[in-house]
């Protein structure tokens, strides 16, 4: 089998990979690291911005919601989207939070179930276009360090933005389960997404929510004084 030795620009190892694995990964970062400089052009990554007045959306909504980008970034989350997962913060990355993190993974007691939707809405986010440094850095990221990424990775599934539920195992309120939407934001001259979770009416579920509500306001208010 036919291999090339790739340096990990993240932690400095040297890995050894076949040509069939570069190619699962769907990108050319690492055949990229192992290229002359000159021969490589990179892109000016995208900025994206959340206007204003989602902003001002997001802050008013009752329940769990963030602003999320192509790469799946969080651009912007309300107080109850962090109460619900402390990486739901702006800066942070669900795909790295959800595959790199151990504390974010034991929210999810069906872990194989989100992780595959992610993926597959990822590469629906993404679509065609694969020359964004952004994209090739997460997906290099990923494929050396996550074996369940660079499996569901090789799979080249697609699915599209839908309503889904999901089952979260929290450390205040116990499990529950949210229906996630997610909607796309218009007028924008990126693909920005508003993701929100939502219980069904009456459940218990909804009840938990509604305390996980209370224990974040009241943490709030002693944050004030």
């Amino acid at each position: 089998m036919q291999t090339r030795t790739v340096r990990d620009h993240y932690d400095g190892r040297i890995v050894r990979c076949s040509n069939r694995f570069v190619a699962a990964t769907g990108t050319s970062y690492l055949l990229s690291l192992t290229e002359p400089s000159a021969t490589r052009s990179r892109r000016r990554p995208r900025r994206e911005t959340v206007p204003a007045g989602i902003s001002k959306l997001l802050t008013s909504l009752h329940l769990p919601a963030f602003i999320e980008g192509r790469n799946l970034d969080v651009l912007a989350a309300n107080p109850l989207a962090t109460a619900l997962s402390p990486r739901l913060v702006t800066g942070e990355n669900r795909l790295r939070a959800v595959f790199l993190d151990p504390d974010e993974q034991t929210l999810y007691p069906d872990w194989d179930d989100p992780t595959a939707r992610l993926v597959a809405g990822f590469r629906r986010s993404v679509g065609t276009d694969t020359k964004d440094p952004r994209f090739i850095d997460l997906v290099g990221e990923l494929s050396l360090t996550s074996d369940r990424f660079r499996h569901l990775w090789a799979q080249n599934d697609v699915q599209p933005r839908q309503s889904w539920p999901i089952t979260i195992d929290h450390p205040l309120v116990g499990e529950l389960t949210l229906n996630r939407e997610k909607l796309v934001i218009g007028d924008t001259a990126q693909t920005l997404v508003l993701a929100i979770y939502h219980p069904d009416s009456g459940s218990a579920s909804a009840d938990k929510l509604t305390l996980l509500a209370s224990y974040t306001a009241a943490d709030s208010l002693s944050a004030g004084q």
